[in-house]
């Protein structure tokens, strides 16, 4: 059995993150780890939520505060129902101080870590990728599944390789967590900024992928690694999932590095497995 990792905030709980996590348990008979992030700086309100007619009201900012509990709490039951129902084996984890700190300290302890691509962990509005998931990705000591907030069964593969151990490394830890996904369609995608670039280890990249998945297909594409993998994935069918390698300030080749991560969680609705090497 596999540990899954499901983060959640319980006062915006990402219905998305919930059903990829059931999906994968489901499929790798996986226990899932419900982790609530309940940072004690976080709250659904502001200062100005808290203010009376006589300043700050101690009778509202406990009103408030009660409100947020019984959110979260609904949050959590609804988590542990849904595992009940589909027979899930399931954690559960309330953190309840720092959230990156905490998240990042579960990662250890973790096969898989599966978070919503819009996560905040804070009541602002934030543009995807979030500082929050950044921090996670920058930091995670266990692969990451990026989610996009509605779920779409996971149906096909598509691999993003550009030559250095870090893809192939993502592609490795992808098919040791999801066997599973050997009999759905499979496509390597390569991005060269020269015509005619050879796919690098082109045999043993294609030997390894096909012990894994049947008839992969292989897609050698020329551009700038950015805007020509964008204009690909958009073309994704629902269902898809990505894979990806090193994200890394000092990763090697410029279709991996962080500022590639961000491009795509930012300009796609798919989810986005990235694994260091």
């Amino acid at each position: 059995m596999k540990k899954i990792i499901a983060a959640f905030d319980g006062l915006k709980f990402s219905k998305g993150t919930l059903d990829y996590a059931i999906e994968l348990a489901v499929r790798g008979k996986s226990v899932v780890t419900g982790v609530f992030l309940e940072d004690f700086l976080y709250h659904s309100f502001n200062l100005f939520d808290m203010v009376g007619s006589e300043g700050i009201s101690k009778t509202k900012l406990n009103h408030l505060l009660k409100k947020d509990q019984e959110t979260r709490q609904a949050a959590v039951a609804l988590f542990e129902q849904t595992c009940k129902k589909r027979g899930i084996e399931y954690l559960l984890h309330q953190d309840k101080r720092f959230a990156i700190d905490d998240l990042l300290k579960e990662s250890i302890y973790a096969d898989l870590t599966i978070i919503g691509a819009a996560e905040t962990l804070n009541h602002f509005e934030q543009a995807k990728p979030t500082p929050f998931v950044l921090q996670l990705l920058a930091g995670t000591q266990s692969p990451v599944l990026v989610v996009p907030a509605t779920h779409q069964l996971i149906e096909r593969v598509i691999i993003l390789y550009d030559g250095h151990p870090s893809s192939v490394y993502a592609l490795k830890m992808f098919t040791y967590l999801f066997p599973w996904t050997v009999k759905y369609p499979s496509e390597i995608v390569y991005v060269s900024d020269k015509e005619l670039d050879l796919l690098p280890d082109g045999n043993l990249i294609g030997e390894y992928t096909r012990s894994h998945f049947s008839k992969p297909l292989l897609t050698q594409l020329t551009g700038q690694p950015d805007e020509t993998l964008v204009a690909h994935l958009r073309k994704a069918e629902p269902g898809t999932v990505v894979i990806m390698g090193a994200y890394s300030r000092g990763a090697l080749s410029r279709m991996f590095n962080s500022s590639m991560a961000n491009v795509l969680m930012e300009a796609l609705d798919l989810p986005l497995f990235i694994a260091h090497h």
